[in-house]
């Protein structure tokens, strides 16, 4: 793991749980214990046998798009990687249908076709599998909204630092640079691409406050394991992105608990790092930002947390329970039709 100093967005704790109160942090502590749990029993279903294809979980990660999408609002295009089940739960997408596309059942988000990789909803226009191929769809995102005229919102892309060394991202900076395009690209920097450290893979550190000059755009630095500092930083970039219409490179410095994938055992990684990382498990330390606060107990914490357990095994039984499609729609949905406008507008 790299030895980097970062510079993260200047925030106060105090000032971001005043703000927001105890109503909004508890939803979205509720928001960030369902992510957890749903992944860790979609892990136990993947390992009985019940899902198929490839499974990357976000767990450690839930901080950073649970307070992007608190501070900026459901009403933008987000496009995400493969890791896009928690970005789909906090855009609306019910566990039951997610739980069902992980099982390719025909009740699920995308009628069992798209499995866990590629989820959507009306504003998640996907997830994708292709290491930095989705950064040029954000940015025709950004470029839709300038051409029809929307100001009011933006495009953000979640990509992970593994993506920096792709091709496509940097010429999609470039275009989106170039055409003042209202782009948000957020590096999910969990220190590991496929078993491969951050600094061994990307030549510069810290990879978004060294790379956006080259690109004319300002950057950010999120400390991704602490809500406050996450929503404090993307309320101040959203605000700003609103106003200059241009693209910004934001990197949140975070850890994934558990490997690349379900496949990976994460052996380069020591059981001393990984614990250390938990030390601050973005979820303990909002829990613990409301129980300083007098905004929670731990015992209603417990309860909260059993509340979405049964939530994630209702969603499994929903699955279980669910058909499985008939092989004659193999070949449908294929072609949109010619009258479907798929950009929404």
């Amino acid at each position: 793991m790299t030895d980097t100093e970062y510079h993260f967005y200047s925030s106060d704790p105090k000032k971001v749980i005043k703000e927001l109160g105890a109503d909004i942090l508890r939803e979205d502590l509720n928001k960030m214990l369902l992510i957890r749990n749903f992944e860790a029993r979609a892990e136990s279903a993947y390992q009985q046998g019940k899902i198929g294809g490839f499974f990357h979980s976000y767990s450690g990660q839930e901080a950073i798009q649970t307070a992007c999408i608190r501070a900026m609002g459901v009403k933008n295009w987000y496009i995400a990687t493969y890791r896009c089940h928690a970005l789909a739960l906090l855009l609306g997408a019910g566990a039951d249908e997610i739980m069902a596309e992980f099982y390719g059942k025909v009740t699920g988000n995308a009628m069992g076709r798209g499995g866990s990789m590629h989820l959507y909803t009306d504003r998640l226009l996907g997830g994708f599998a292709i290491v930095g191929g989705h950064t040029p769809i954000a940015t025709g995102a950004a470029f839709s909204l300038e051409y029809l005229g929307k100001k009011d919102e933006v495009a953000l892309c979640f990509l992970g630092e593994g993506a920096v060394a792709q091709g496509a991202f940097h010429e999609s900076l470039n275009m989106a640079s170039l055409w003042n395009l209202p782009c948000i690209y957020v590096i999910e920097n969990n220190q590991w691409g496929m078993g491969t450290a951050v600094s061994r893979a990307i030549c510069i550190q810290p990879i978004a406050e060294k790379m956006a000059s080259s690109y004319n755009m300002k950057s950010y630095t999120l400390d991704g394991m602490d809500y406050t500092n996450t929503y404090a930083a993307f309320k101040h970039i959203h605000e700003e992105t609103l106003q200059t219409r241009r693209p910004v490179l934001v990197e949140a410095v975070t850890q994934r608990f558990k490997g690349h994938s379900i496949s990976d055992p994460g052996f380069y990684r020591t059981k001393e790092e990984l614990e250390k990382a938990k030390q601050r498990d973005p979820i303990v330390l909002l829990k613990n930002y409301l129980i300083e606060s007098n905004m929670l107990t731990e015992d209603e914490f417990k309860e909260m947390n059993k509340q979405n357990i049964e939530i994630v095994k209702k969603s499994m039984e929903y699955a279980e329970k669910s058909p499985a499609p008939d092989p004659l729609t193999l070949e449908e949905g294929v072609f949109a039709p010619e009258d479907e406008n798929i950009m929404g507008y």
